[in-house]
């Protein structure tokens, strides 16, 4: 229990416990003699630093009395001894005791004024070379300059990561820029977005040049499409929003995007007849691709031995068959060593997948399987009998250099192989789709498969669209539905649907099942009764594990934001010893189902031992621990513990029911999908195509055959600008 505020002054000792997102601290605190337990948001204090603390005294469950700081005022050394006790702390690299020592010994209360201003004076303390003076001297203006910018940044409401971010990205001299232009801090490696640089130049004491937050707005509008999808705009597209944010006459927003296109901060290409606008990382991204490909075609990989031998040889050894195409496919990636290969489900790509495996395995060739997520990787080794990877993992993904992503496998360090294997391209961005390109070594082959009648990736682009559009790459697709399969009617109501015709909803005796229900009420409460109850009843399922929710839509009552607020409730609900973290308006308890919503390099994980980093968007775990006292959680994600700071929990969603856009790349025992009226750009064939055949042996609809109808009879595609296809045939370029 907190008591009333109290003011206590001591020095840090040290620090136990720091989380870099939020800054909250856990500080051993000497104070009258004592060492007591702070805690707080103390981001920017060391050990050895003498501070004034405002808070209160509070009692913890497990860890006792504590000091619980509000807010904090420090005071820099000023007695040689305090300087001594601070520099012996170990905050500034390449000093400890003894070194920290000599100095105050040599220079006594001068000590600061030399490390900052005349830092090779140290040379004269004998042990400290020059080159070791001019490290340290470096290590204590840095600390210092990074500590005045976080304190100038934080009164704008700026976390102590996004300062570091700014610190990182616009140098020392952070504070200048965004005093001068605070739209500079909308950089994609910072995070601010327009809004907030609009609210912190309105804070600003004097005005902000009218130019500066121009020019953001105008990439502001690009940036916010890539979230929809798009690499590029049309130019004319972008002048009416941009006359409204940015309250100008068109002519004056065509100013701006000149000035912006000839200082390369926009690039502009000519497509079909008209100018679209890209950010710069972007338009690279699908041009380096359309490059990367067109020397792949042009030098094919070594030819080996007689592939129509080694495939007769896998029949018999198999004991099986192949189709004429799923051959052609087999043998295509042998002597060609690119191809796509597409189909829907039960047209055989597992068997011609594991074709071309045995096939190239036979040959001596190294072979590298991926996919974009942690469960399409899984049931990519399910099917194949040997390892797969998300693409992140295979490319070893590091911290990002300005919010790009950053591999460690790249031209210079490519992956050891003689080919690669990727599933589920349809869910691959252009960024990730070039990261992988740039990390295959000189003729390496590579295999692509997906389903091109899936939705598109959630990142930006249409990569496997472009690619087949082309007609310039090698391209298979299965169409023959086997026996086997079509006993599913999973299988034969996915392609009915693909082929706009009405799924069969009257059978009761198989894999695939109707549910009408009159009211959207009605249907959100039996797809909640199904999940809870019906299905565990009747198929031993478990209701976390085995049954996932899926919808067109986030919004109403059959939408995720309900539908995961009542299962919560039903299946996780609070008890008195279930620890549990309020965040967004939220509760995230011990036992939730939870989904990670953006790729983050950072969260740490261990698996066998090992540790790693970095949960990506579509991951889902179960909450396992939350722990108060050191602000963190642990998530167990299919085969890992990811450690996470209670910062990161933004990035969660609860996932009993999750989006069908969020469930591409995963395959679950069992499905429900309310079929309710949603917004008209929800209703559409490719969206319930990719829910079905998201389901593995049991299928539900809940809800309005008509709404079934209107969804199979709607084939327009939400448009998606993209310039692959163009870069590809775009004359001058073979």
């Amino acid at each position: 229990m907190e008591t009333e505020e109290t003011v206590i002054t001591g020095y840090v000792e040290g620090i136990i416990y720091r989380n870099p997102e939020n800054g909250y601290s856990v500080l051993d605190f000497s104070c009258d003699g004592k060492i007591i337990t702070v805690v707080g948001l103390l981001s920017l204090v060391d050990p050895g630093e003498e501070l004034t603390l405002k808070g209160g005294w509070v009692r913890h469950p497990t860890f006792g009395t504590q000091f619980k700081a509000d807010a904090f005022e420090r005071r820099l050394p000023k007695t040689a001894a305090d300087m001594l006790r601070y520099l012996s702390g170990g905050t500034v690299k390449g000093i400890g005791p003894a070194t920290a020592e000599k100095i105050v010994n040599r220079f006594g209360e001068q000590t600061f004024e030399i490390m900052e201003h005349d830092p090779m004076a140290l040379a004269q303390i004998k042990g400290i070379s020059a080159d070791k003076a001019r490290q340290i001297g470096e290590s204590f203006q840095k600390q210092f300059a990074v500590r005045e910018i976080m304190i100038y940044l934080e009164k704008y409401g700026m976390t102590p990561s996004e300062c570091l971010s700014a610190y990182k990205v616009l140098g020392g001299n952070v504070v200048e820029r965004v005093t001068e232009n605070p739209y500079c801090l909308c950089h994609r490696g910072i995070g601010i977005g327009f809004v907030r640089a609009d609210e912190i130049a309105s804070s600003l004491p004097q005005p902000v040049n009218p130019v500066f937050r121009e020019r953001a707005g105008v990439i502001h509008i690009i940036s916010h499409n890539l979230m929809n999808g798009h690499t590029c705009l049309p130019r004319e597209k972008i002048i009416p929003p941009a006359c409204d944010l940015l309250d100008v006459a068109a002519d004056e927003a065509e100013r701006i995007i000149d000035d912006l296109i000839e200082d390369k901060e926009l690039m502009e290409e000519p497509i079909d007849g008209r100018a679209f606008l890209f950010l710069p990382y972007i338009y690279l991204a699908e041009k380096n691709i359309a490059d990367r490909i067109r020397v792949m075609l042009k030098f094919p990989p070594p030819q080996g031995r007689s592939a129509e031998a080694d495939i007769d040889e896998i029949e018999l050894r198999q004991g099986i068959r192949f189709e004429e195409k799923q051959r052609r496919a087999i043998l295509t990636a042998a002597q060609k060593g690119l191809l796509v290969l597409t189909g829907g489900p039960g047209t055989g790509k597992t068997t011609t997948l594991n074709g071309i495996l045995d096939l190239y395995e036979a040959q001596g060739l190294k072979v590298l399987l991926a996919a974009p997520t942690g469960r399409a990787a899984k049931r990519m080794s399910d099917v194949t009998g040997r390892e797969a990877k998300t693409l992140h993992r295979l490319l070893e993904a590091v911290v990002r250099d300005n919010d790009r992503n950053t591999f460690a496998r790249n031209m210079e360090n490519p992956l050891q192989c003689d080919a690669v294997i990727v599933d589920e391209l349809s869910m691959v961005d252009v960024q990730l789709f070039w990261g992988l390109l740039d990390a295959l070594p000189l003729g390496c082959r590579l295999i692509m498969v997906g389903d091109s009648d899936q939705l598109p990736p959630v990142g930006a682009g249409n990569v496997l669209q472009d690619i087949i559009a082309s007609d310039l790459l090698p391209v298979v697709a299965l169409t023959e539905v086997f026996r086997q399969a079509m006993e599913s009617l999973i299988v034969t109501n996915a392609h009915r649907i693909v082929n706009g015709e009405l799924p069969v909803l009257d059978r009761t005796d198989c894999d695939f099942f109707f549910l009408q229900r009159e009211t959207v009420a009605s249907a959100a409460a039996t797809v909640v009764d199904l999940c809870v109850n019906r299905l565990p009843k009747a198929y031993g399922y478990d209701p976390k594990s085995d049954i996932q929710i899926v919808c067109p839509s986030r919004k109403g009552e059959a939408g995720t934001v309900n539908l995961n607020r009542v299962l919560q409730q039903k299946l996780n609900p609070p008890e008195k010893d279930k620890a549990e973290l309020a965040s967004g308006g939220r509760v995230f308890r011990v036992g939730d189902k939870v989904m990670q919503t953006k790729n983050n390099y950072d969260i740490v994980w261990t698996k066998d031992g090992a540790t790693g980093e970095g949960v990506f968007n579509g991951d889902i775990g179960t909450i396992l621990s939350v722990h108060e006292s050191s602000k963190t959680m642990k998530i167990f994600f299919d085969d890992r513990v990811a450690i996470y700071p209670f910062d990161s929990v933004k990035e969660l969603e609860h996932a009993y029911a999750v989006t069908v856009h969020k469930s591409q790349g995963c395959e679950f025992e069992a499905v429900i999908l309310p079929v309710c009226p949603v917004a008209p750009q929800l209703c559409y064939r490719n969206l319930l195509y990719t829910a079905v055949t998201r389901a593995k042996n049991r299928m539900i609809l809940v809800g309005s055959p008509a709404v079934v109808m209107q969804m199979v009879e709607n084939d327009k595609k939400m448009r998606r600008y993209s310039a692959l296809k163009h870069f590809l045939l775009r004359e001058g370029d073979a």
